[in-house]
């Protein structure tokens, strides 16, 4: 356990005896693999230097895999492991960190399992990654839904305000947490104080899931991390923003009111999800992360220049829009993450889904996301790509955009969801039957459906169906590179619903 109670950028990284200058668990594997072992135990490639791994990935990769459970690494007393633990509590400001093997989305699941021990309720974001919805199949609670803002022109949902995380606990005596995002997956980020002030103030927690923004308070040009601003739980997507391996990840505890009671719970929670087996890469990976975001502020700073240079380029040609110029029209953004660059192609005539494809096909750039009216490029901390090659293949690219697809972009807006009419878990175990997609319209839902990415559902277990819903998911379905998880099949033509209403209540009032 590691507590702390000032922020770290009022540690110097020279200061004597910080710690943060070292990687305990990432240096252990080195000087482990360097060693001249004859490994009879698992991975079975036993980090033979003639396997297909080593000749296509090169010999240190195979030779930096071990599992767990070794001596001198992750067994015993005061290991490498639980002082890059600690190391990284530090680093976040939390009073425990976790190191996680399957993404932000095993920490949204382990925050939705301990929460029924709080309460029956979890007052939730609408707009929160599937995994969260994932959680409550898991955990069997109840619902209330606090919808985000959303953006008409865009077709994109922001974030909440604090009076509505209000008005929706004053209508849920039983609540056990409010779970927020922040900062969403266009980089609107929320004011978190006050909704962690409020949820407080009704006696709850509030978890936070910043898994984009794992590198937020790691340099004053960067948004305060949510725990600084007074969250009890929050998961950290490392691996997205902050430099360490894809699938690694984080989950903080805070040290605040509500500390005894959550970090027993999910330490139990920890060790029912997360893979006996896991990887030593990406647990090393997140060690470095820590240190190279702790320690190298310079490298932020140059990431950070690099994204603002970019914006202001696309302002001054005039083709494109940037996204974040409009974020003042909405009550609960408060800040705008620098290193997220959202870009408005519909202004400079193609959809950003035509844009995505072009530049990934004859430009050989990749971007984070699409919509039909924008594109996200990011930038990790510490990183600075070639962003001139960016802006001269996006100022480039065609405009094919005819008056009726013009139209046709504009229309396909975000749909409201339908009523919730059941809880996830109800809805997911509930005897089920597939239907065509126009059917299932006005029936309950039995799966989780989503635009993938960013992932946020647009459908939920025990929703009800919509034929706007359904009409936007087949769009993104058919759009390049459009894909939508959990459909039943690509075009999104039959869905998963509950047989009946096995399982509902009437005198229950509904869940969102």
């Amino acid at each position: 356990m590691n507590t702390r109670t000032t922020d770290h950028r009022t540690h110097s990284p020279t200061d004597p005896g910080s710690g943060q200058l070292s990687a305990p668990y990432a240096e252990a594997v080195l000087a482990h693999a360097g060693r001249d072992w004859l490994r009879l135990n698992v991975p079975g490639h036993a980090a033979a230097p003639g396997s297909d791994l080593a000749g296509f990935f090169g010999s240190r990769i195979t030779a930096l895999d071990f599992p767990p459970l070794l001596d001198g690494i992750d067994l015993g007393p005061d290991t490498p492991l639980n002082k890059a633990l600690a190391l990284a509590a530090e680093a976040w400001g939390a009073r425990r960190t976790w190191f996680l093997t399957n993404g932000a989305s095993q920490g949204n699941q382990i925050a939705s399992m301990v929460a029924p021990a709080l309460g029956r309720t979890l007052v939730v974001q609408r707009s929160v990654h599937s995994s969260v919805i994932d959680g409550l199949v898991l955990s069997g609670m109840d619902a209330v839904f606090v919808q985000p803002s959303v953006d008409p022109e865009q077709g994109i949902a922001h974030g909440v305000t604090a009076t509505d995380v209000a008005a929706a606990l004053e209508r849920t005596p039983d609540a056990a947490a409010v779970y927020i995002v922040s900062p969403s997956y266009f980089g609107a980020v929320a004011d978190v104080r006050a909704i962690a002030e409020t949820a407080h103030a009704a006696g709850v927690p509030l978890v936070v899931d910043e898994a984009w923004g794992s590198h937020f308070g790691f340099h004053p040009a960067l948004p305060a991390g949510a725990l600084s601003l007074g969250a009890d739980m929050v998961t950290s997507s490392t691996h997205k923003l902050g430099g360490s391996l894809t699938q690694s990840a984080m989950l903080h505890v805070a040290e605040g009111p509500f500390a005894d009671r959550l970090e027993p719970l999910v330490d139990r929670a920890f060790r029912l999800v997360q893979s006996t087996s896991a990887s030593a890469l990406l647990t090393a990976s997140l060690d470095l992360a820590r240190r190279s975001l702790f320690v190298d502020a310079d490298a932020t700073a140059g990431s950070v220049e690099a994204a603002g240079r970019v914006r202001n380029v696309v302002r001054a040609l005039g083709r494109f829009g940037v996204v974040s110029d409009g974020f003042h029209a909405f009550p609960d953004i408060v800040r705008a993450d620098p290193l997220r660059i959202a870009l408005d192609t519909r202004a400079g005539g193609i959809t950003g889904h035509e844009a995505r494809r072009r530049l990934f096909r004859d430009h050989q750039i990749m971007v984070e996301v699409a919509t039909d009216a924008a594109i996200v490029a990011v930038i990790g901390a510490g990183f600075v790509p070639d962003t001139d090659r960016f802006l001269e293949a996006l100022h480039t690219l065609p405009s094919p955009l005819t008056e009726s697809d013009t139209e046709r972009s504009a229309m396909l807006q975000l749909p409201a969801p339908g009523p919730a009419k059941l809880t996830a878990r109800e809805a997911f175990l509930s005897p089920t039957r597939v239907l065509p997609a126009e059917q299932a319209v006005g029936r309950i839902s039995a799966d989780t459906l989503a635009a993938y990415p960013p992932g946020i559902p647009n459908i939920l277990p025990g929703e009800v169906i919509t034929a706007e819903v359904v009409r936007f998911l087949q769009r993104t379905a058919t759009a390049p590179n459009g894909h939508v998880r959990g459909a039943l099949d690509l075009g999104v033509t039959r869905l998963r619903v509950v047989d009946g209403d096995t399982g509902h209540d009437p005198s229950r009032p509904e869940a969102g």
